[in-house]
């Protein structure tokens, strides 16, 4: 295994919540993440009723969906944090984590989507993200171990987090 995929990088990478505050991934070591660029102006908005609705079945077992903001496709995500949470909450009734609006792509790109996209590569081999709802599934140990396309249904990543859940 690489450095890239080992948990200390990973747990130790700042970010900050959609509240403001600093901290890292560390307080979900040890458990399933589900890491997903999102927006609320996409078509693929719809996938935070599946998000949660994963969310909510596994949490107990040790599984989280974390959500990072994102407006570098289409403008999708042009409103402030409390803007993107009250979104949230009243549109799809939002309980998993949420963080700040990144960058995921480019000069700017957050460390931790630096960090995702250079342990799991995309179509082709290719690192950058290529749109929002683009998903990181990452195992207990901090592991990235599979890389979803912004198409594929959180319905359909299931099967690969329960696999995953001890």
């Amino acid at each position: 295994m690489t450095t890239s995929t080992s948990a200390p990088d990973l747990y130790t990478i700042p970010v900050r919540t959609i509240h403001g505050e600093t901290t890292t991934l560390a307080p979900y070591k040890g458990q399933v993440l589900l890491i997903v660029n999102v927006a609320s102006q996409c078509g693929f908005t719809k996938q935070y009723e599946d998000l949660e609705a994963l969310y909510r079945a596994h949490k107990d077992r040790g599984f989280v969906v974390l959500g990072f903001p994102c407006n570098q496709f289409g403008q999708q995500e042009p409103g402030t944090e409390e803007e993107i949470l009250a979104f949230c909450q009243s549109r799809y009734d939002v309980t998993f984590p949420m963080f700040a609006k990144i960058d995921v792509n480019g000069e700017n790109a957050h460390p931790l989507y630096r960090h995702l996209t250079s342990a799991r590569r995309g179509l082709l081999g290719t690192a950058g993200i290529k749109w929002n709802f683009t998903k990181f599934l990452v195992d207990p140990s901090g592991a990235v171990v599979k890389r979803y396309a912004p198409t594929v249904s959180p319905r359909d990543i299931e099967t690969d987090v329960l696999s995953l859940l001890t």
